[in-house]
């Protein structure tokens, strides 16, 4: 079988059948010859097939879905915020990092939040606004590996904020929660509650403001947004708002290119993306599970459950501790990714009790970040992997006049405390949690996946790889298994971890499972949200066909020709 090549590991049969003896419901993978997609939207993965069908590159294709879904699913993306990807350059046989994260504005300090008594950035309003740095990325990626004009990658979306789209259901759910507490703020409810209400499923919208902007983005270029007519209605109502963003902050952004930085899991490379983001966690996550026999311990299972929440909460300690922008500290990245450190982290795990406090460990001893998710693969053999986020509850609020989009409010994820390598300071970029996933085997390209949701994606990108290495789950049944969640470890904005949190679980797990983990210490809930939202395109190595998933939390699609 074709899913023995994408696995490696074993039969369905083993242990997951879709055909009827399933823990849990799946469906099937989605097989294709030439190209893939998969989005968290239907609409928007068929724009990438169009694109793809057009010659475009996988990179077109995922700039095309990105702004269809910047219109359509405006809860977890659009053009006020970051964007990061890895990217399989097919010509040079090497993957490629974009850090498309924005900065702080250089006019705002630290001492602003102290002297008027604050411990946290508000999670909303002006405060939390930093760059928007989705639009820099979009045209970054083009310049470099773009095939098609601009003007051809945006009509889609174009065509769809003029004629409206039918809005989908869990999109729809989210939009109605956000737009209760967003439509106090200024220029928001024009936008986003048309008739004085967020659309209902199945409910037409339009955006004509986001469908000109879009059209001038094409036409004129990223300059538009970031040293031109935009750039300056942005600013003057930030600053009309009590904001600090201005047009030098818009008019000095850039993207880097970045080197992905990589682990191996059972004879799998797994790369992430470097700080500012928190994609080492998962690695870190994957490093310490390794010296586990996870298959022997079953999916499911208490024991493997208990390992993966306490190799997280050693993670999570150390990304509030190391992780933040390169450019003001740097992180010891080979230290927190090697076999030693994993030994001395895994080494603090007790099998029969749950930590109630954690620390971050010492790596130097060993030395002498709501969002959306997309892939793409192309028949030239290019992948990108694609994560772009306005952050939380669909952004700060503020919607800058007649540009039809809703500015980020990543800023929030600043730590206030002195001294802290995450602490806030004019022009720095912010701890993010939105982090792109690659896989390869050989040095080939393998596995483009990713896993949305906040403090939830470096344990889902943990909970997917280990579903297919170890428990040999096939691409689709990995992403639709039950999932766990743990809260409650130390956020880079501060806190620590307190009884040893909450860990959060999806119906699917067992009674038994739930009981003994109980008996070790965990403090369980049922949680019925809050475990992310993945897509994942898969190479078979032998014979070239690509195979999607996307799973059924999300109004998703994947779909290929």
């Amino acid at each position: 079988m074709a899913a023995l090549l994408i696995t490696g590991v074993s039969n369905m049969a083993d242990g997951f059948d879709r055909l009827g003896n399933d823990p849990y419901s799946s469906r099937s993978e989605v097989y294709a010859p030439h190209a893939m997609a998969a989005t968290s939207q239907p609409l928007a993965t068929q724009v990438a097939l169009d694109i793809l069908k057009a010659g475009g590159s996988a990179v077109d294709a995922a700039i095309a879905a990105n702004a269809t879904l910047g219109l359509m699913e405006p809860t977890g993306s659009g053009i006020g915020g970051d964007l990061f990807a890895i990217v399989w350059d097919a010509e040079q046989g090497k993957l490629l990092g974009l850090n498309g994260s924005g900065r702080s504005p250089r006019s705002l300090s630290l001492e602003y939040f102290l002297e008027r008594g604050m411990t946290v950035i508000p999670e909303r309003g002006a405060l939390p606004v930093s760059v928007p740095g989705a639009v820099d990325g979009w045209f970054t990626l083009h310049e470099r590996l773009g095939k098609l004009p601009m003007k051809q990658v945006l009509a889609p979306a174009i065509k769809y904020a003029r004629e409206g789209f039918p809005v989908s259901e869990v999109i729809a759910y989210y939009w109605e929660r956000n737009a209760r507490v967003l439509s106090e703020f200024e220029g928001f409810a024009p936008v986003f509650m048309p008739g004085g209400h967020a659309p209902r499923k199945g409910e037409v919208f339009r955006n004509p403001q986001l469908a000109n902007t879009y059209e001038r983005l094409a036409e004129e270029g990223p300059d538009v947004f970031y040293r031109g007519e935009m750039t300056r209605v942005i600013a003057e109502y930030m600053q009309k708002q009590g904001g600090f963003l201005s047009y030098e902050d818009l008019a000095a952004h850039h993207s880097e290119w970045v080197e992905p930085v990589s682990v191996d899991y059972r004879g799998y490379r797994v790369w992430e993306l470097p700080p500012n983001g928190q994609g080492i966690a998962a690695l870190q996550i994957l490093k310490i599970l390794e010296g586990f026999d996870l298959a022997a311990a079953g999916f499911g299972s208490a024991d493997y459950l208990h390992m993966l929440v306490e190799a997280k909460k050693l993670a999570f300690e150390d990304r509030a501790r190391f992780y933040a922008d390169p450019d003001f500290y740097q992180a010891p990245l080979e230290a927190l990714l090697s076999d030693e450190y994993a030994v001395q982290r895994r080494g603090l795990i007790d099998l029969e009790h749950a930590a109630m406090t954690a620390s971050h460990g010492d790596p130097q001893v060993l030395e002498s970040g709501d969002t959306i998710y997309l892939t793409v693969a192309d028949a030239q053999g290019n992948m990108v992997s694609l994560i772009q986020s306005n952050y939380s509850g669909m952004g700060s609020g503020m919607t800058p006049p007649g540009l039809g989009f809703i500015l980020q409010n990543r800023g929030e994820l600043f730590s206030l405390e002195k001294g802290h390598p995450n602490a806030f300071a004019p022009g720095k970029r912010p701890f993010h949690t939105i982090i792109p996933g690659f896989v390869t085997r050989d040095g080939k390209p393998w596995l483009s996946f990713g896993v949305m949701g906040g403090a939830m994606q470096p344990q889902g990108h943990a909970q997917i790889l280990v579903n297919i290495i170890d428990f040999g789950m096939n691409l689709q049944q990995a992403g639709d298994a039950p999932r766990i969640r743990h809260d409650g470890s130390t956020e880079p904005t501060g806190g620590r971890l307190i009884d040893g949190g909450v860990l959060r679980m999806e119906s699917g797990f067992s009674q038994e499972t739930w009981r003994e983990l109980e008996r070790r210490g965990h403090t369980l809930s049922k949680a019925g949200g809050g475990y992310g939202g993945y897509q994942a395109i898969a190479k078979d190595l032998e014979s070239g066909v690509y195979i999607g998933a996307s799973e059924s939390r999300k109004d998703g699609q994947a779909a290929g020709y």
